[in-house]
């Protein structure tokens, strides 16, 4: 039975991950406030490591994090070893330190989309555009906006991610799912 509950446990967290890509790929370009569009997959990520420990939340952040390469048009594995870390380190956080509620989720999220929006926003910064460097001002305030904008998101994927981790809690202390 414990077998079971494996493979809906993963098909679950893939599941998730596969309709939070899509939502982020196809529907939230779309939706732009101001020429800012959300960044969900860190959340998703965040939320997995916060519910669920480090390991779950490590798996889920390769995962997201080669999805988001893929989707922002990244340089590779930027956002694969970013959301694999936080994934990790959040995770641990959560299994010796903090507590799961929506305030450990949403700090979290918090740090992780602020960082990823820097990740975005550094080869900006540092490279050269046409011969002129970008200020770094008006870019930390682009992260600021798109990591507020992003975090209007937290709350509904917090439902998801709390409900996969109780049943995913649920599973792995009983041997059987419900």
């Amino acid at each position: 039975m414990r077998r079971k509950a494996l493979v809906i446990s993963i098909l679950l967290h893939a599941a998730l991950i596969i309709v939070v890509y899509v939502f982020q790929g196809m529907i939230f370009p779309y939706l732009r406030l101001y020429g800012y569009a959300p960044l969900i997959l860190p959340v998703v990520s965040t939320g997995v490591a916060v519910y669920e420990g480090q390991y779950t939340g490590g798996v889920v952040g390769i995962f997201s994090g080669i999805l988001c390469d893929i989707s922002l048009n990244q340089p590779a594995g930027v956002f694969t070893v970013l959301l694999t870390i936080t994934g990790l380190l959040i995770g641990t956080l959560a299994d010796t330190v903090v507590t799961r509620r929506l305030a450990t989720f949403l700090i979290s999220s918090a740090a992780v989309l602020s960082i990823s929006a820097l990740v975005q926003l550094f080869p900006l910064w540092y490279f050269t555009v046409n011969g002129v460097q970008i200020p770094f001002q008006p870019l930390l305030s682009t992260a600021i906006r798109q990591t507020a904008y992003s975090l209007v998101f937290v709350f509904p994927l917090w439902f998801f991610v709390k409900a996969l981790g109780a049943r995913a809690g649920r599973m792995s202390s009983s041997g059987r799912s419900f």
